[in-house]
């Protein structure tokens, strides 16, 4: 079903899941439900892995917000009670009004900035010799929902422009011509799975409120979970006609509490409340007060009230701070209860409003979550020296220091990669360096000019008369754009005895660290290699989750012998599987050695013919020499960069300053 207002009749009924049908989800409808109720708040991201109904649940909220008064004809969804003066379309005086559904769109991860933006209608300019501005998603989106799943995995440009006409509910197009300014105001939903890597700290504040969600472990709920999935898909109409007046309640409370949002009242002391409570979790900047105040009048008119009490605010808090607090980007993000109840009890109340025992039920509906129930647990951490599957034997373990700048280090000449910030490539975003040929109905963002150039000598040909020009398809020419893309960092560590003396270990893990940092902000794929005792061990596999590899490093023993030759060849074996399953990602190899050898008989020897094999491959790579720079040095690593033809740094350059390093790229 889907409801337009209170008392009105539904379009024929839906087969979707019913949102009121997820089970186990409180916190996550809850935050979607005050996103509708006041899309001010500036959307939800959704965190979780994977199978946790994310995208069911997002999918699901559109069946219950309210329907929507258009201007007929308006290609802005512009409402015909308040029309946009600045709508591209407009005047829209005495305009014929209709409603239609709520809208979800969807943006797909692969999506061009022309297909999020708009841009202009080349057809017509070419042919007619006229300006006309195409809209793109985020015009469609206009008072409806947004949907980007995996969004960690849009491309960082794309997720600021959304978050940008989140926030000003506004788009602005300046670019071929076109210059336009078009409302954009919708509800931005955001999905992703923190395993396949983390927003930017910068793009995640971004978003108005969080909510991490997974299965849970209690096995009736899980039980009940399997039973709602199987009767849906056994009988999808019967199982949502089931939930019809559940979905009609919903949907009119959620009318209401829109129609109650401007007379909720924030109160002096709530504001003070709220002050506090982020300046006690020392958040930066204003948008977490700004954000927190948003919710908690949603949450009030949501609950049937029109004053902000304790509770909308503990509520707010709980959704709009957890991924505000984190203070370097490799934080665990998670907000602890009992620092928020500290935070509440230390912090002004409300006059005359003292804290309930619990929360309001507010008629009914999703709620947050009890805050006295029990904690979350922890994932368990190993202790201390206990390997983890696959590491070396159990040996010292040196934690990371405070991590650094570390330098840029690059693959040398353009590629063709994914967009990043780490290589020179030819991308699809970037300055225009040129243009080619489109390959049959190949997409891409076409280059006028180039166009033009392909078109204009054959006019005569073509008969042309009057305006404009005649342009065929294969006219078309596509712009060639050089950018930045992302490598697949590999670290191959030395985790054997040698490294582990004089502490030595934890200079090399800080270095490490600081690396993998300035990967996590040059959104690069990364791996971890590891050799010690008798082999080499895959510690984890290239992932997007630089985090994860971080936790990995911190955890690893030293001790053993050190099969350095063992290692390359893991490291070559990784890096092949790698290519198969992403050939457009370029590999860099980090190798952090003392260059020492000592597992079997002719070990360097073994390890140099193991280099040379990597460069005649043409994998690009770093050696980090990590031998002592006090007394005799041997210069191993030294040797084994000459092998690898691969650029050659102490440990000590990794913190040299913004200074550009290339590595050479050798062809196969």
């Amino acid at each position: 079903m889907r409801s337009a207002q209170p008392g009105s009749t539904p379009t024929a009924a839906s087969t979707g899941f019913p949102f009121t049908a997820v089970v186990g989800m409180d916190d996550l409808q809850l935050a979607l439900i005050l996103a509708a109720v006041s899309p001010a708040i500036g959307g939800v991201l959704i965190r979780g892995e994977k199978g946790t109904a994310k995208s069911t649940a997002v999918r699901a909220l559109t069946e219950i917000l309210p329907a929507v008064d258009v201007v007929r004809g308006c290609r802005f969804s512009c409402d015909p009670g308040r029309p946009d003066a600045g709508c591209p379309d407009a005047p829209h005086l005495d305009a014929d009004a209709t409603t239609r559904p709520a809208r979800l769109v969807e943006l797909p991860v692969g999506a061009t900035e022309d297909r999020v933006l708009g841009s202009l209608h080349l057809e017509r300019a070419l042919s007619e010799g006229v300006t006309v501005y195409e809209p793109g998603l985020l015009a469609a989106a206009h008072r409806g929902l947004l949907y980007v799943d995996e969004v960690n995995l849009l491309h960082d440009h794309l997720v600021d422009v959304l978050l940008d006409a989140a926030a000003m509910g506004r788009a602005t197009v300046e670019r071929d011509g076109v210059s336009v300014t078009h409302p954009a105001r919708f509800v931005l939903v955001g999905t992703m799975n923190p395993e396949e890597g983390e927003l930017r700290p910068q793009l995640l504040d971004r978003f108005g409120l969080t909510v991490d969600v997974m299965a849970s472990r209690d096995p009736a709920v899980r039980v009940e979970v399997m039973r709602a999935r199987l009767a849906y898909e056994a009988d999808p109409m019967g199982f949502a006609e089931r939930y019809d007046a559940a979905q009609r309640e919903l949907a009119e409370r959620i009318v209401k509490a829109q129609s109650l949002l401007p007379d909720v009242i924030l109160t002096d002391p709530a504001l003070r409340q709220i002050a506090e409570i982020c300046a006690s979790f020392d958040v930066d900047g204003m948008r977490a007060d700004l954000v927190t105040a948003r919710t908690a009048i949603a949450h009030a008119a949501w609950c049937g009230r029109n004053v902000v009490e304790v509770e909308d605010v503990r509520a707010a808090a709980k959704l709009a701070l957890p991924h505000r607090k984190r203070r370097n980007p490799f934080d665990p993000p998670g907000l602890d209860d009992e620092q928020l109840e500290q935070a509440i009890n230390d912090s002004t109340p409300p006059d005359d409003d003292p804290e309930p025992d619990g929360p309001d039920d507010g008629g009914g509906g999703p709620q947050p979550d009890d805050v006295s129930g029990p904690d979350d647990q922890a994932p368990e951490q190993p202790e201390q020296g206990q390997p983890q599957a696959g590491q070396a034997p159990s040996g010292q373990v040196d934690g990371a220091g405070e991590p650094f700048k570390a330098r840029l280090l690059s693959v040398q000449a353009a590629g063709r990669g994914v967009s990043g910030r780490r290589s020179r490539a030819l991308t699809e975003v970037g300055r225009v360096v040129g243009d080619r040929a489109r390959v049959g109905r190949e997409p891409g963002r076409p280059h006028l000019l180039g166009t033009i150039r392909s078109a204009a000598p054959h006019q005569h040909s073509r008969g042309r008369s009057g305006p404009g020009l005649a342009v065929r398809p294969t006219d078309v020419r596509l712009a060639v754009r050089e950018g930045r893309e992302g490598n697949l960092v590999l670290f191959c560590v030395d985790a054997s005895g040698s490294m582990g003396t004089k502490k030595r270990m934890t200079e090399v893990k800080t270095a490490i660290v600081s690396l993998l940092m300035d990967a996590y902000q040059r959104r690069d794929t990364v791996g971890l290699v590891t050799f010690a005792g008798l082999g080499a061990t895959v510690a984890l596999p290239p992932t997007g989750s630089v985090e994860t590899a971080v936790r990995r490093l911190e955890s690893l023993p030293t001790g053993g012998r050190t099969p350095l030759a063992e290692g390359l060849l893991q490291a070559a074996e990784v890096l092949r599987i790698a290519a198969i399953r992403d050939p457009r990602r370029r590999p860099l190899l980090v190798l952090v050695t003392d260059g020492r050898a000592t597992a079997g008989t002719d070990a360097f020897a073994k390890a140099r013919q193991a280099a040379g094999w990597l460069a005649d491959k043409g994998i690009a790579a770093v050696v980090v020499d990590c031998e002592p720079r006090r007394g005799v040095r041997l210069g191993l690593a030294g040797e084994l960069a000459t092998d690898l033809r691969a650029e050659y740094l102490d440990l000590g350059e990794v913190a040299a300053g913004n200074l550009v390093r290339t590595v050479t790229e050798r062809a196969a």
